[in-house]
């Protein structure tokens, strides 16, 4: 049997939904550029694309921002559930544990037609923000802001998060940020999902096991462990030094090189271009400067190109977001290519069970405990 560790490069489903090309730097969902999107489309929109395949009419996008806005609210046990958890709590245990409880007050409970799971789609998607900014709130000792009867997905998380309205360029940028990380292929948490919607197991244990394969240091948490980095380094001049430093030393550096892509990942060609948009509105530009030297020596004696998460890392910062709300943010947007995923599973399913070559020790004899020596 042949082995590959870590199913690099090993099909393991048919899908329509993301097609990523390694050698090209490309990615799209269903045929459509990430680059058109992230210029011209609105999360609500690559959201609509994700679920159904095409991007809505008119009508359809109205409908799908209608009821996105419809199911920000959570069900009250789940808010007063929230409150018993300790503050010390991760927001990603936070987002994990309250996604999993959602399932318990699920309207369409016992109903598992396509139907009633695009529905649980859309309440999900709609309602993991107010998750992450209420957390973020209650272990701060504020109490949460009810969600914005109005105003888009991004707009509204932010809104959550601060109590005051956001700039519109802001939302722009955190909408834009979320359409490209609504999907990705078959990435680990993808794929965690699929596995677990192959048992026939409901929407809310696939995204479970999801969010719990996001929160790795691996996976999702590489924007954090990035801005850390940044933060450690802290101004321009000591940034050649330390990363040289940092090298010789053997550290690993976060947010570079990717499994699939042989050159650069297309979502960090649009974040660089935020990281320095953002540090020359606020007038601080050295979180972009400093990431702008790590990757030139990255790139220059690693060769290996900054993926999403690189410069993801300043630019939630510049918009004045905890550093350890990143990967729960990379979660919200993530929310629609996930249930896309289990919509398909679901579709056409087959039980995942892949095969595992044994190199253990065969004929074994057994020896009783009393001549064990």
């Amino acid at each position: 049997m042949v082995s590959t560790d870590g199913l690099e490069d090993i099909v393991a489903a048919h899908s329509y939904i993301c097609d990523l090309d390694g050698k090209l730097g490309k990615l799209s969902y269903f045929g459509l550029d990430i680059h058109d999107l992230a210029h011209y489309s609105t999360f609500e929109e690559t959201a609509y694309l994700l679920w159904h395949g095409v991007l809505p009419t008119k009508e359809q996008l109205e409908d799908v921002n209608a009821q996105l806005r419809a199911y920000r609210t959570l069900p009250e046990p789940v808010s007063e559930f929230m409150r018993l958890l300790p503050k010390s709590s991760t927001p990603m245990d936070v987002l994990r544990t309250t996604a999993s409880a959602l399932s318990s007050f699920d309207p369409d409970a016992g109903d598992n037609s396509q139907a009633a799971n695009r529905r649980r789609a859309i309440r999900l998607t709609a309602v993991m923000p107010t998750i992450v900014a209420s957390w973020d709130r209650l272990r701060n000792d504020k109490e949460p802001v009810a969600p914005l009867t109005d105003g888009n997905h991004a707009t509204n998380f932010l809104y959550m998060l601060t109590g005051e309205m956001p700039d519109d360029y802001k939302s722009h940028m955190l909408d834009i940020v979320l359409i490209l990380h609504a999907d990705h292929e078959l990435n680990a948490s993808t794929f965690a999902a699929r596995v677990t919607a192959g048992t026939l197991a409901s929407m809310y244990a696939a995204i479970t096991s999801a969010i719990g394969t996001l929160s790795g240091p691996l996976h999702g948490g590489a924007n954090e462990q990035v801005m850390r980095m940044l933060l450690k380094i802290g101004e321009v001049d000591r940034a050649p030094t330390y990363i040289e430093g940092a090298l010789e030393r053997k550290e690993r550096i976060m947010g570079f090189g990717h499994r699939v892509y042989k050159t650069e990942d297309p979502r960090a060609t649009h974040l660089r271009q935020m990281s320095k948009e953002l540090g020359e509105r606020t007038g601080d530009s050295r979180w972009y400067e400093i990431s702008h030297i790590v990757e030139g020596y990255i790139r220059e004696h690693k060769g290996l190109y900054p993926n999403v998460d690189f410069y993801s890392a300043s630019v939630y910062y510049m918009m004045g977001i905890p550093i350890d709300l990143d990967t729960p943010i990379f979660a919200c947007s993530r929310s629609t290519g996930w249930t896309a995923h289990v919509l398909e599973q679901y579709a056409n399913n087959r039980l995942i069970r892949p095969r595992a070559e044994y190199i253990g020790p065969k004929n074994v004899e057994y020896v009783p405990v009393e001549q064990r020596g």
